[in-house]
């Protein structure tokens, strides 16, 4: 365990940590009180997306937030023909070994985008640890191929363009990581105006590193093919803890797909509404988010 000197002002009181798992480094910052509670970005964000929600909640959990493999300041491990080091099996038991290594056995996970993606297969693989499980704006990822539409291709069109074979989008996106990025995060009801200067700096400054753009197209690529045959050979299994889904009321989720009806299908025990906001909730409305965290992991 590696512990770095706090530079910005982003998470008050919060430590910043490497840890060093069976397969990869991750960057993370812990702070707080109470029972543990993971929290797990999206695409292409890092860690910073909780900067508006984990100071308070930090009053009342001991709040981890990290950045997954592949992202902001984690390790980007090389990958293989199968994409498995980007599984979300894999970063998974990263999170899995993060948290015992920080003393939390049993803990709350939230995650947000590809980070809920993660923290779904977490609350499979490693149920006798997840208490609770709260997924931001997002249906099953194997559901929502399945239910793919004009509509959501449209919407969505980076989930196709990333997977599409390397070094074919990596080299695309890095001949210009800023306005790719700024496109890709500025096109939803909002705009940018959910991203403050502070954040959106580390946000760029992440993205600009080739290694992150070839590690972040993996994790699309391992989402349409290694992480459908693990959800596959799940056959019945579902998410045994307490779920709640949240998603955004102008999203993609709204228009295109019946959170709600999927994610039952999924897991034992869910609840769930739609936030008046779009895709990037924890930034554009963290009082209401922080007050159904709150609520829900109690």
């Amino acid at each position: 365990m590696i512990e770095h000197a706090v530079t910005d002002r982003l998470f008050p009181g919060f430590r910043k940590l490497d840890i060093a798992t069976s397969g990869t480094t991750i960057r993370l910052r812990t702070g707080g009180t109470g029972p543990a509670l993971l929290l797990l970005h999206g695409y292409p964000q890092t860690h910073v997306l909780w900067h508006k929600v984990a100071p308070r909640l930090a009053e009342r959990f001991t709040v981890v937030a990290a950045d997954l493999r592949g992202y902001g300041d984690s390790g980007k491990p090389a990958t293989d023909a199968g994409h498995t080091p980007y599984a979300k099996r894999a970063m998974a038991k990263d999170m899995a070994e993060v948290m015992s290594a920080l003393g939390h056995e049993t803990f709350f996970v939230c995650g947000h985008d590809r980070g809920a993606r993660v923290a779904h297969r977490l609350a499979l693989d490693h149920a006798e640890r997840v208490r609770k499980l709260c997924v931001l704006d997002i249906a099953p990822t194997r559901e929502m191929y399945a239910g793919t539409t004009d509509t959501f291709a449209r919407a969505y069109w980076h989930w196709f363009f990333l997977i599409t074979p390397a070094p074919f989008p990596e080299r695309m996106i890095a001949a210009d990581p800023d306005a790719y990025w700024l496109k890709k995060c500025g096109s939803g009801s909002a705009g940018l105006s959910p991203f403050t200067p502070e954040a959106l700096a580390e946000y760029l400054r992440c993205f600009r590193d080739p290694a992150t753009i070839h590690a972040s197209c993996e994790d699309y690529r391992a989402a349409a093919t290694i992480d459908i045959a693990h959800d596959d050979a799940d056959g019945d299994r579902k998410v045994a803890c307490p779920m709640r889904v949240l998603w955004g009321q102008h999203g993609v989720i709204e228009r295109c797909f019946d959170a709600l009806e999927l994610w039952r299908q999924r897991a034992v025990e869910v609840s769930g509404r739609a936030l008046p906001g779009g895709h990037y909730l924890a930034e554009e409305l963290p009082e209401e988010v922080a007050g159904e965290l709150e609520a829900f992991f109690g």
